[in-house]
């Protein structure tokens, strides 16, 4: 005669071993098919804002891309505005960041108050990790943007954190090591 604990204890083991097996097939099935984020950020001056992404921060512009007013609006994105996107990478290859800068002259749109982070709800902020700090604040001092706050400051180890804003008031983070000359 069996005993009567054991056949309880099979069917737990059984139902784990489901569990784990169900597990193990959601983790296999990835959610998204990137991990990477693109960023949409509407510019007052699409000009000055282009010329801060790439000169006072190091990114790099690549090729762009128009959203008709039909294709925009269709999407519920705008009120029957097209817009001109620039894009701009972090990096190279399809998983690089990339930040898409549009502007709509004639929408009279609102900014935010972005006179500190938390003044506004929503995105608040854009981190940037660098490989050198050193060659970021040249860039910065090259295209006289001011350091936000007691920057840089250090992180502990390596790292340090410069806070800017970008022409329209965005807060950008930078962070990253000091590389000796």
């Amino acid at each position: 005669m069996q005993s009567p604990v054991r056949f309880p204890v099979l069917c737990l083991a059984a139902l784990c071993l489901v569990s784990t097996v169900r597990s193990q097939d959601s983790a296999a099935e990835p959610v998204f098919s990137s991990t990477t984020v693109d960023i949409g950020v509407v510019a007052s001056d699409l000009e000055a804002s282009a010329k801060f992404y790439t000169g006072a921060l190091g990114l790099t512009e690549t090729k762009g891309f128009t959203a008709t007013p039909e294709k925009a609006t269709a999407f519920g994105l705008t009120n029957h505005l097209g817009a001109d996107i620039r894009v701009f990478v972090l990096g190279e290859g399809s998983a690089a960041t990339r930040i898409k800068l549009m502007s709509f002259p004639t929408a009279g749109g609102t900014k935010p108050d972005q006179t500190y982070i938390h003044s506004t709800i929503g995105l608040s902020y854009l981190t940037l990790r660098v490989t050198d700090m050193k060659a970021a604040l040249q860039r910065l001092k090259e295209a006289k943007v001011e350091l936000l706050g007691e920057t840089p400051a250090s992180l502990g180890g390596d790292n340090y954190l410069v806070a800017v804003k970008d022409p329209d008031g965005n807060f950008i983070e930078l962070i990253g090591p000091m590389k000796s000359e």
